[in-house]
């Protein structure tokens, strides 16, 4: 013991008071004196040992007696903008088809001389047909998920699809909503790719999309070589000559900056490279037919030789509605809640002789 002692108060005597924050007094023989506690310090040359980040010892991410201070947002690193499921109009379907009629030919007028034999010429009517298809996301969490984790605010979120703005957070009270605004943003996005990129013929579940059902379809091919301004007035041209008046243009990304570097070159081609257009900022056209905007989307091709831009005539492009966005709990069998979120719709275009492409641009 007696090295416990002197390592502590070195040569002070023993029964030496040293603390007495109440200024007590202490009288008796059986008490040597008094000292201050700063006395011993600087007779023994050294400190108190400060509290400091690393007392107590290692803990989870980081030490013991440092709480975990984590950052309330969560941020949706895979995130991709649809502004085609917002643009797009939605339209009520009754019953498992889209069935519209079209006029394929008309018999036409014919002049003739007076009091001449007036024959009737026919017109050729047809019915088209597309099937709804089916668009699900499951999520389930765990009871004690629900139990332990906090409130977050998920970034990146627009449930609607993004058309308008940047993406907008949303508050989850607990893990259940997290998972239902996650599944909520994944069946947008699912959405947005099967509007461009569906493909019925190769995959049944699917709809088909514009790249599908544009096809060949008044397209100016430019064979692995660079678009011009010409293409695009060539190609707006081929929808006119049609019936068609394109409204909205979709293309990659790169081709939406190729379109600004030929307009920078003729500036004189439209006011200005940036206009307002319901709501966010995108190059507007000026073309034979109108004011064009112009969408870049994050579900067409950047590759070279694959990069398209496609104009589209709204006015015969729907997307035909069964059940839209719906939330449903599914069966409880464990300690955990699933659910499902499903939307039951297809998309049309009634005349795609309306709209026109321009396909296989090059770098």
């Amino acid at each position: 013991m007696t090295g416990s002692y002197e390592a502590s108060f070195l040569d002070v005597p023993n029964h030496t008071i040293y603390s007495n924050p109440a200024g007590f007094i202490m009288k008796g023989v059986e008490y040597a004196g008094e000292v201050s506690l700063k006395d011993i310090q600087e007779k023994h040359g050294a400190q108190l040992k400060a509290l400091a980040t690393t007392s107590g010892g290692a803990g989870t991410a980081g030490y013991a007696m440092v709480p975990i201070f984590v950052d309330p947002r969560v941020v949706d690193t895979t995130r991709k903008y649809t502004p085609l499921v917002e643009i797009v109009p939605r339209v009520t379907n009754r019953g498992m088809y889209a069935d519209y009629n079209i006029i394929s030919a008309k018999g036409g007028a014919v002049t003739a001389i007076e009091d001449a034999v007036l024959t009737e010429t026919n017109t050729t009517y047809d019915r088209a047909s597309t099937a709804i298809k089916f668009i699900y996301a499951v999520g389930r969490v765990t009871g004690p998920a629900i139990a332990a984790i906090p409130s977050y605010s998920l970034g990146g979120l627009t449930s609607a699809g993004g058309a308008t703005g940047p993406f907008n957070d949303q508050m989850a009270t607990n893990a259940k909503q997290m998972e239902v605004l996650v599944k909520t943003r994944e069946i947008r996005e699912k959405e947005e790719s099967l509007i461009v990129n569906g493909d019925a013929s190769t995959t049944a579940s699917e709809f088909s999309g514009i790249v599908k059902l544009m096809g060949a379809t008044n397209t100016v091919d430019k064979n692995t070589s660079a678009m011009t301004l010409d293409d695009i007035d060539l190609a707006i041209r081929y929808a006119f000559d049609d019936g068609g008046r394109p409204n909205l243009a979709v293309c990659s990304s790169s081709v939406f900056t190729d379109i600004l570097a030929l307009l920078t070159a003729k500036i004189g081609y439209m006011q200005s490279t940036e206009q307002v257009f319901w709501g966010f900022s995108t190059i507007v056209l000026n073309t034979m037919v109108g004011k064009v905007p112009v969408i870049p989307s994050m579900y067409l091709s950047n590759t070279t030789a694959e990069k398209a831009i496609y104009f589209l005539d709204m006015s015969v492009v729907e997307m035909r509605v069964l059940q839209d966005l719906t939330y449903e709990d599914l069966a409880k069998t464990n300690d955990s809640e699933k659910f499902m979120l499903k939307i039951y719709e297809t998309l049309i275009i009634k005349n795609t002789a309306f709209c026109s492409s321009i396909t296989e641009i090059s770098a």
